[in-house]
């Protein structure tokens, strides 16, 4: 059975001394909760104290993006080793946002989730469409492209244990929820293509997340569709009360 893994994503939310006071709050929510697994994405300026503040509880740590380089000359960028140093476990890839608004390809995700994984770092790959290909009938096409192309040259072995997350853009941000039924169609699509291209053994292991307006009152539905297995959070989580909300829910 697939553990349900809720994550947090902060995106450019909270200095130094506020990421400390949420992760606090959390962590006291959250004290001796196992059933659901638990991660958070702060910013890049706190990952260290996070992974301190951490230590010993069942909270993951997740970074927002990551370069597919090693080192260099790659001005502003964060290497794999980089988050591995400061004690992260997971790194977000893919995300709409660094699509639309930063123009990463599917070739880039594609490097950085081999990095990724050569590094022992778990990737939260990110997928989805927009409203427009959505209405278009294009949908379908679009994720599928997004699997293929961001998993190419990555074998079965090598993505055990990626998460995959579901994030449909329009409803990033928006308030806009996909209904139950909507995410669970796509969820499902989603596996059985892993099926297809790997396993039916790894499509039936694989974590797929939900992501897009998850509020405390939306979670308990959406999550407890067959397919849909947790949850990628982000405006609900930069509250602790509606974060462990939603973790409950799940």
């Amino acid at each position: 059975m697939r553990q349900k893994i809720v994550a947090g994503n902060w995106k450019m939310n909270n200095d130094l001394n506020e990421s400390v006071a949420l992760i606090n709050q959390i962590k006291e929510a959250l004290v001796e909760r196992e059933d659901v697994k638990a991660i958070i994405a702060p910013t890049f300026i706190a990952l260290d104290k996070a992974s301190q503040l951490l230590s010993g509880t069942n909270i993951g740590l997740s970074a927002q993006n990551m370069c597919s380089e090693d080192s260099g000359a790659f001005t502003g960028a964060i290497s794999a080793n980089m988050l591995k140093s400061v004690g992260c476990e997971y790194v977000i890839l893919g995300h709409s946002e660094r699509r639309t608004i930063f123009g990463e390809t599917d070739k880039l995700i594609n490097a950085k989730m081999k990095k990724a994984i050569a590094s022992n770092l778990t990737p939260i790959f990110c997928i989805g469409e927009t409203l427009e290909e959505r209405e278009s009938g294009e949908m379908k096409n679009v994720i599928e492209k997004q699997v293929r192309e961001g998993l190419d040259g990555i074998s079965e072995s090598d993505l055990s244990g990626t998460i995959v997350a579901y994030e449909p853009v329009w409803a990033i941000g928006t308030g806009k929820v996909a209904t139950p039924d909507q995410a669970q169609e796509v969820h499902a699509f989603i596996r059985n293509l892993l099926k297809e291209m790997y396993s039916e053994e790894l499509a039936e292991n694989t974590t797929i997340q939900y992501g897009g307006s998850v509020k405390p009152e939306n979670a308990a539905e959406l999550i407890g569709q067959k397919d849909i297995d947790g949850a990628l959070v982000g405006g609900a989580c930069l509250k602790a009360d509606s974060f462990v909300a939603i973790i409950k829910n799940a």
